[in-house]
């Protein structure tokens, strides 16, 4: 497969902020606008949406942060998602939950998500799931008719195999700028399944979603995680590191040069994740951390 080549190729900082929780974090406006002000000081600039989150809601709450401060836009990246549809109140229409990526269906999420966000673009637009009924050709299409009216500026996709990845970009004529799959020292599928390998060579960025394992990588009591705790808190020493730190530090090791999601609404955590972009680990202790996950030594 040839690599594609585009004259926009989206710059996303190391660590991103989701916002599946924010509508957890009971914030209003003016305290949600000094945290995203504090995590673009931080060096968090990217800001991780979906249609879907807080039951269809979470985009509208950020978009008020947008409304009330304007000029925050343009110091920041916007990637959301779309093709899952939950059945809720905010959506009637939806009598089951299940996929959607038709061409009307993916241009009105994306016309609502413009309206919620209050902004004119989105930096990065993603398939959310794998759609069974997935039209290649139709999807590109779309993905280039929206490039083409300037409503998102590139595409991409998440939680895709590297098959799925590779069908859809056959029929892009613009090259698919990263897949958001879940990957942590508890999750390491794809370091050996072929979607690190793909993200080398086609030369994008993969995101990491739950990168602690949504927590179990420190209150689950598998062996697995207890195994990592240990060495977590040698190398937290080794490297005068917080623990969560040495976590996101092994997966920003990869060649692949991922940009990791953090869910988090509180300040302390998310200096500690951009902070722990410039831990540079060991080459033997990333393996032993490695092995702590798979409970035995590489061949």
């Amino acid at each position: 497969m040839k690599k594609k080549t585009s004259p926009f190729k989206p710059i996303l900082s190391p660590v991103s902020l989701g916002l599946w929780r924010l509508h957890e974090w009971e914030m209003d406006t003016s305290q949600l606008r000094k945290y995203i002000e504090y995590c673009i000081e931080a060096g968090i600039t990217t800001f991780d949406h979906a249609d879907i989150y807080g039951d269809y809601g979470n985009e509208e709450l950020f978009g008020k942060v947008l409304k009330e401060a304007p000029e925050l836009r343009s110091q920041m990246q916007l990637v959301s998602k779309t093709g899952i549809c939950l059945t809720t109140d905010n959506r009637p229409e939806h009598k089951i939950q299940h996929y959607n990526t038709s061409k009307s269906y993916i241009n009105a999420s994306v016309e609502r998500s413009l309206k919620e966000l209050r902004t004119e673009t989105l930096d990065l637009l993603l398939i959310h799931r794998p759609d069974p009924l997935m039209d290649c050709g139709e999807l590109a299409d779309t993905f280039s008719g929206l490039i083409d009216r300037g409503l998102i500026r590139s595409a991409g996709v998440s939680n895709f195999t590297p098959s799925q990845f590779e069908m859809l970009q056959s029929q892009m004529d613009k090259p698919l700028h990263t897949n958001q799959v879940e990957c942590s020292l508890l999750h390491t599928d794809p370091l050996f399944d072929g979607t690190f390998d793909q993200a080398q060579q086609l030369s994008f960025r993969p995101m990491i979603w739950s990168p602690f394992a949504g927590g179990r990588l420190f209150h689950e009591e598998s062996d697995a995680a207890r195994r990592l705790r240990s060495v977590f808190h040698e190398l937290a020493e080794k490297y005068s590191a917080g623990t969560d730190q040495i976590a996101l530090a092994w997966l920003h090791a990869l060649p692949c040069k991922p940009v990791t999601v953090i869910g988090t609404g509180q300040i302390d955590r998310a200096r500690a994740a951009a902070d722990a972009v410039q831990i540079e680990l060991d080459r033997q202790d990333w393996f032993r951390l490695l092995k702590a996950s798979r409970g035995h030594d590489v061949a």
